[in-house]
């Protein structure tokens, strides 16, 4: 339980100081975070057990599309 309670902490202090980060040069601190959360959420999957009918590898494939889609958002908002 107390690990659990630690990469819950461990998290939370990666996307505030991308939030922090993502304000101080200008960039979108709101998908910087979604980045990560979807980092995370990508890491727990591949963790999981792989026999659910597809679906967990159906999960990781879109996870990764989001990531791609809200960086290309990011880009797209720089220029």
């Amino acid at each position: 339980m107390r690990t659990h309670f630690g990469r819950r902490l461990l998290l939370g202090a990666v996307i505030a100081s991308s939030v922090g980060i993502g304000y101080a040069i200008g960039a979108q601190p709101h998908m910087a975070a979604t980045v990560t959360m979807l980092q995370s959420a990508h890491a727990e999957l591949v963790k999981a057990s792989p026999n659910k009918g597809g679906h967990r590898a159906r999960a990781l494939a879109l996870i990764d599309q989001a990531i791609g889609e809200v960086r290309a958002g990011m880009a797209f908002a720089a220029r």
